[in-house]
């Protein structure tokens, strides 16, 4: 079975994107698809390059049982376009900055993370950095709805390639 790869992408890679690898990573790893499932994050800025995610971000997800301690945040790169299957923004904002990176034919793989959430109507996760505790809760919400769409969307991506 091929490996799909999945990269995460928010400004600095140290709030909603770890959140969202971290969250992933658990579900893959619950539907024993850790062998299967490349998982990734990174921001478009490189503010905090090498930081390991924000505190808070970290607090709400352990909450949750999710570990993101071995997280270290990256800048996104040119190279990740042909590394990565599905490479998914937080926020219209990282979405276009990404699509600025993007090289030329790589475009179908960048697109919203929330575009795989079911019964939400926002398309941006909310950046959490300057508010409280609440908007970390917020961001694993969303995260967590956005991530089982992704999930299923994967699982028929591979049920397709092993059909054919």
């Amino acid at each position: 079975m091929e490996k799909v790869s999945v990269l995460f992408v928010c400004m600095g890679n140290i709030c909603r994107s770890p959140t969202a690898q971290g969250v992933f990573e658990a579900m893959v790893r619950e539907a024993g698809l850790e062998a299967h499932i490349r998982i990734d994050s990174a921001g478009t800025h490189a503010y905090h390059v090498g930081e390991p995610p924000d505190r808070r971000a970290s607090e709400a997800a352990a909450r949750r049982g999710i570990d993101l301690g071995s997280q270290r945040a990256r800048r996104v790169s040119t190279a990740d376009f042909g590394r990565f299957d599905y490479i998914l923004a937080m926020d219209r904002s990282n979405l276009d900055d990404l699509l600025n990176l993007c090289p030329p034919g790589h475009e179908a793989r960048v697109r919203l993370f929330l575009d795989y959430a079911r019964d939400i109507d926002l398309q941006d996760v909310p950046d959490p950095y300057y508010g409280g505790i609440h908007g970390f809760q917020q961001v694993l919400d969303l995260v967590e709805a956005g991530a089982l769409g992704l999930l299923e969307d994967i699982r028929r991506r591979m049920e397709r390639l092993d059909e054919a």
